[in-house]
């Protein structure tokens, strides 16, 4: 079954395409032994930027769940709403 690709998903992938390389970048500095408090400073921000991506993935989603079904939709959009919000 196909989704439609929501008009946020290419700024999401963007946004996890570069928290990818800066989780790239912090196993490097692992294996440089870097101190701790680098490390868990530069994971802290890889972590936000997923959490970010992730929250406007499900508002974005929740926002179209919302408008179809509000147009009438079927009661799958309410149910994948249901699912989703446990992701929040």
């Amino acid at each position: 079954m196909s989704h439609p690709i929501h008009a946020s998903h290419p700024a999401i992938v963007k946004r996890l395409k570069r928290a990818q390389g800066h989780l790239a970048a912090v196993l490097s500095m692992f294996e440089a032994h870097r101190p701790c408090v680098d490390l868990a400073q530069q994971l802290h921000a890889v972590e936000s930027a997923i959490s970010s991506a992730k929250r406007e993935l499900i508002h974005d989603h929740i926002e179209h769940c919302l408008d179809d079904t509000a147009e009438g939709g079927s009661h799958d959009s309410l149910a994948e709403l249901k699912q989703l919000a446990k992701y929040l």
